[in-house]
């Protein structure tokens, strides 16, 4: 427990140490989320970490997420589904997740915008961008983003909140070049979510507001 505690302050005090050598440098004072990336934790991991104050999990794996959700019942946590999304999960992410990080289609966002309850609070949404155009990854190309931007006026169940990437190990430009996507849409998004343990600390130089960390707060998963 110690050491989950130490990991865990000491994320905290790396991200606001980035946050402030931000804010000294341009102005900016925007907050970053810290978001917990737990595949492949258990659940009494996710709830010794939800003691110590975060609030914030995400999960890849569809049934994986939902067991966990069941078993973590009552502790209004949130949670984030960042993995790859196919056609016939969307309505489980809809029903079950707050916020969903890898969308990258007009066809996954009307899926969710149809299948998400009215009578919940609407789905918040960041669009994947491939910003290294890696065939093997998904995402939009950064061409793409504007038309996926429109789509959301006619979504009233989603909420659109930002972009998203998963860069090359070391390529911190693309934290820059997913900033800069965004700032030159006609309304630029109030979230950009990127960065991980490996180099969050980059990527809130570049105006990340949402890290997504998982080694760096449980260990390295088996």
């Amino acid at each position: 427990m110690a050491s989950r505690e130490s990991a865990y302050r000491d994320v905290l005090g790396r991200i606001e140490a980035a946050e402030k050598e931000r804010a000294a440098r341009t102005g900016e004072h925007r907050s970053v989320r810290l978001v917990a990336v737990s595949k492949r934790q258990s659940a009494e991991a996710i709830a010794a970490l939800a003691d110590l104050g975060q609030r914030d999990f995400a999960e890849n794996y569809l049934q994986e997420g939902m067991e966990k959700q069941a078993a973590l019942a009552g502790r209004r946590l949130t949670w984030h589904f960042i993995g790859p999304i196919q056609s016939n999960k969307t309505r489980s992410i809809a029903e079950h997740f707050d916020w969903v990080h890898s969308v990258d289609r007009i066809k996954l966002i009307r899926r969710l915008g149809e299948q998400r309850d009215p009578a919940q609070n609407p789905l918040n949404v960041l669009l994947q961008v491939n910003v290294d155009d890696e065939a093997s990854k998904a995402g939009a190309s950064p061409a793409e983003v504007p038309a996926l931007v429109e789509e959301f006026a006619g979504q009233p169940t989603l909420r659109l909140r930002g972009l998203m990437c998963i860069p090359r190990p070391g390529n911190t430009q693309a934290f820059e070049s997913l900033a800069e996507l965004n700032a030159a849409l006609p309304r630029p998004l109030p979230d950009l979510s990127m960065g991980m343990s490996g180099d969050f600390e980059a990527a809130i130089a570049a105006g990340s507001t949402i890290v997504r960390v998982g080694t760096a707060l449980f260990g390295r998963r088996d």
